[in-house]
């Protein structure tokens, strides 16, 4: 056991419609990575969540005719769902809605920021998109439209409260040029550098509070709820107990690794260091910046007839299929692409003609050859592995491990055990032996990524025993 210990977590999600692929990628490379470090013997906590206290929820509750609470309980069942399906292993799951676990904290933080001269009020106006929950420019209208929601963006007036981040734009830089807050791959660091260089704006940190609003009130004006820079980035730090009993918060922040979509760097890359920064508190350490999942090279849309759900996957190929697609198939670093066609041709070739052919074929040798199981023990990490999976190339971790496993599928054809066993019955056992010790550790390496698989396998080696098959053909 080590003293180390690895807090990860994933964005919080809208709860206004079903989770889609991306939150399916991003929750399954978290999960995997989090495997990864407790198998290492570190201590890890491993964060998820739905932010729930959105305009968007108050929409959707409307036109599905029941309030925001009954809205909101249903949607988060289907959150749950669609996280155990693919067997994701967090250790919590927060909801900004909740008062006694979530709103004492971002209280709290507020209160530093006012503490700090941070928090000031004013006239603002400007183009609100409910979509995305923020207000945005001209230069990023489309035809007079939010190109990734199709609609107008609402021209709105108010008096909110606004957090002083442009006074924190040099300190932001030089934490990310030196290297203290990592921001992965270099593309996204670079891209982030670029806006922090042409100077960060201030940004509204309130809305005024509506019969419809939802929300944690702003403190000493009832008048006012937090915006989403407060609510929902808070949520890091508040289910650690921050402004509450904040033992977890002592152990584990900062954060190793947020694991974010692209289209949310700004918020965790500007937003979130400089509220950090204002209040006081230590920086994540790093920032893991994923690309999206398209399909058949193009952005997924029910118009295109090209939207492929998560659910239809996981129904019909089960977890571990869907975990190998979206670990060996999509880059951490960059767009990735999925189609059913290349799906169903990825499952039969590598996981039911290689990974579930292979095994079979061992432990069916060994059943039949020998007259105890083979003993095998836990051995460290291969570097080449290690050094894969530190460095969050979870697809290139797989292509060694698959390597490994075409290797081992090779050596059974060159020396033919099923035929020398008969000639040479020890020479045979021996080489028989040798493929279960290089399966059993092929299968350790397995245990983070293929979970279900993994435990499928390992359990037939010690029962030596050809196991059900792991992974049915499909036509």
């Amino acid at each position: 056991m080590t003293d180390k210990k690895f807090y990860l977590t994933t964005p919080i999600f809208y709860p206004n419609a079903k989770l889609h692929l991306g939150h399916a990628y991003t929750t399954t490379i978290s999960d995997i990575l989090v495997r990864y470090h407790r198998l290492q013997g570190e201590k890890t906590y491993f964060l998820t969540g739905s932010d729930e206290n959105t305009q968007k929820v108050v929409q959707a509750a409307k036109a599905a005719g029941v309030t925001p609470t009954e809205f909101l309980d249903g949607i988060i069942r289907n959150f749950k769902t669609l996280f155990y399906s693919p067997n994701i292993s967090y250790d919590q799951f927060i909801r900004t809605s909740d008062e006694e676990a979530h709103w004492p904290g971002a209280v709290l933080l507020w209160k530093k920021l006012v503490e700090a001269g941070d928090i000031y009020k004013k006239e603002y106006e400007g183009l609100y998109c409910v979509g995305h929950e923020a207000f945005i420019t001209e230069k990023d209208l489309v035809d007079g439209k939010c190109p990734d929601h199709g609609s107008a963006p609402e021209k709105i007036q108010e008096e909110n409260y606004f957090f002083k981040l442009s006074r924190h734009t040099q300190a932001i830089k030089e934490k990310i040029e030196s290297g203290e807050l990592q921001i992965i791959p270099d593309t996204r660091r670079n891209e982030i550098l670029s806006l922090l260089s042409q100077g960060l704006e201030d940004v509204s940190f309130s809305r005024p509070r509506t019969d419809s609003s939802v929300g944690i009130p702003v403190p000493g004006d009832d008048s006012q709820v937090m915006y989403v820079w407060c609510d929902a980035l808070s949520n890091y730090i508040t289910a650690l107990g921050y402004g509450r009993d904040d033992a977890l918060y002592k152990e584990f922040w900062p954060v190793n690794l947020h694991v974010i979509g692209k289209d949310i760097l700004r918020f965790h890359a500007a937003i979130w260091p400089g509220v950090l920064l204002s209040a006081g508190l230590p920086l994540p350490k790093a920032l893991l910046v994923h690309g999206f999942i398209t399909s058949g090279g193009k952005k997924m849309s029910k118009t295109l007839g090209n939207v492929i759900d998560p659910e239809e996957l996981l129904a019909e190929y089960g977890t571990d299929a869907v975990r190998y697609y979206l670990a060996r198939h999509i880059s951490p670093f960059e767009d990735g692409d999925i189609t059913r066609e290349s799906f169903k041709d990825v499952y039969n070739a590598d996981l039911a003609n290689g990974l579930g052919n292979l095994t079979a074929r061992i432990l069916q040798l060994a059943q039949t050859h020998l007259e105890k199981p083979v003993a095998v023990e836990m051995t460290p990490a291969p570097k080449k592995f290690s050094d894969a999976m530190d460095r969050f190339e979870i697809h290139k971790a797989l292509e060694y491990i698959w390597s490994r496993i075409s290797a081992l599928d090779h050596k059974i054809t060159e020396t033919a055990p099923f035929k020398l066993v008969k000639t040479d019955p020890e020479k045979g056992k021996a080489i028989i032996t040798e493929l279960v010790h290089e399966l059993a550790a092929i299968d350790l390496l397995l245990e983070p990524i293929l979970p279900e698989t993994s435990k499928k396998i390992i359990e037939a080696i010690v029962a030596n025993k050809k196991p059900e098959t792991l992974f049915t053909r499909k036509q």
